[in-house]
This record gives C-alpha cells, sequence and structure tokens, in this order.
C-alpha cells in the first residue's frame, strides 16, 4: 500500500501541521512516511502546500505529478491541485472557504464545514485538526488511537489547546459518519 495527499490552503491554516502529523503518526505506526513541503516567502496568508507519501514498503520517489487524495483547505488550492487527484481518488474539501462544485465524476468528494466546527469548539485555530479526523476517517490508513496519540505528542506542548485538539478531531471523525 502506498498512498500520496497533497494538503494545501493559505499560510495560517495549519497545511504544514497536517502533512507532520500524518507523517509522524504514520511512522509511529510502523509505516515509511515521507513529508514534502512546498511554500515560498509568502508567509500568513501566502498559499502552502506539502505532499505526504504513506506506505507499508520503501519510498521510492519523493514527488509526483498525481495523488490518491487532495486536502484543499480554500479555493485557490482546490482549483491549483483538483487536476492532480488520480482517477478513483478523493478530493476533502473545507466547505467553508471551498465550493463543492467540482466538475470531475472519478473522484470521491468529501465536504467538511471544519472552520465553522473549529469555531463551535472554541478556535479557528483548530480547523486543520478537525480535516484530520475526517481524513482519518475516511481513509482509514492510521487509527483513531495512532492519530490522537501524535497529537498529544505533537500538540500537547500547549495544554490550553489539547483538549479543544481532541475535541476537534473527534468532530472531524463525527461530521463524516454525519455525511455517510
Amino acid at each position: 500500500m502506498e498512498k500520496k495527499i497533497t494538503i494545501a490552503g493559505f499560510g495560517g491554516q495549519g497545511v504544514m501541521v497536517i502533512g507532520q502529523l500524518l507523517g509522524y503518526a504514520s511512522c509511529a505506526a510502523g509505516k515509511n512516511a515521507l513529508f514534502l513541503p512546498k511554500y515560498g516567502p509568502e508567509q500568513r496568508g501566502g498559499t502552502a502546500s506539502c505532499t505526504v507519501t504513506i506506505s507499508d514498503d520503501e519510498i521510492g520517489a519523493p514527488v509526483s505529478k498525481q495523488v490518491d487524495v487532495l486536502i484543499a483547505l480554500n479555493q485557490p488550492s482546490l482549483d491549483k491541485f483538483v487536476d492532480t487527484v488520480k482517477p478513483g481518488g478523493m478530493i476533502l474539501i473545507n466547505s467553508t472557504l471551498c465550493n463543492s462544485n467540482i466538475d470531475r465524476k472519478d473522484i470521491r468528494l468529501c465536504a467538511i464545514d471544519s472552520d465553522n466546527i473549529a469555531y463551535k469548539i472554541g478556535s479557528p485555530k483548530v480547523a486543520n485538526i478537525v480535516v484530520i479526523g475526517a481524513y482519518i476517517k475516511v481513509v482509514g490508513i492510521l487509527t483513531e488511537e495512532e492519530m490522537l496519540e501524535m497529537i498529544k505528542f505533537k500538540l500537547g506542548k500547549k495544554v490550553e489547546f489539547l483538549e479543544m485538539n481532541k475535541q476537534a478531531f473527534k468532530a472531524g471523525m463525527e461530521q463524516v459518519v454525519a455525511l455517510s
């Protein structure tokens, strides 16, 4: 099994955090993972993206023209990367900032209102964790426990946000169940 995931959005939306958490959790689960960030000098508000490759075997090439999953946190990122998803792949969008009218009929679309869910939890900063919860539930490449453990390990230093991150993760998983 090898899965390539592109995560894209504005700087400040937690794009790199999503990629790092997926990579670290995959390695902790005994898989191979490669995290390839792509961002320029833009800083907060500019475009940022990363590709994560998760595999049971060694990973041969870090770059690929097509991915299995696109996680788009805003409309410009969706527009830019929609054609990179393989037929039969999936696009997971933040429906707060993305239009779900996608012309492709050869992919699966999952829309999560992550920004509004994060606001209800108490902070827009956890919208990326809502997205991780949705991704884990839909794809099943990692378990809930594996990802929660990595969230605690990587984001647990800010104790005031740890419980909020756990709530955000679970809300993302529950939102997917509600969509099914």
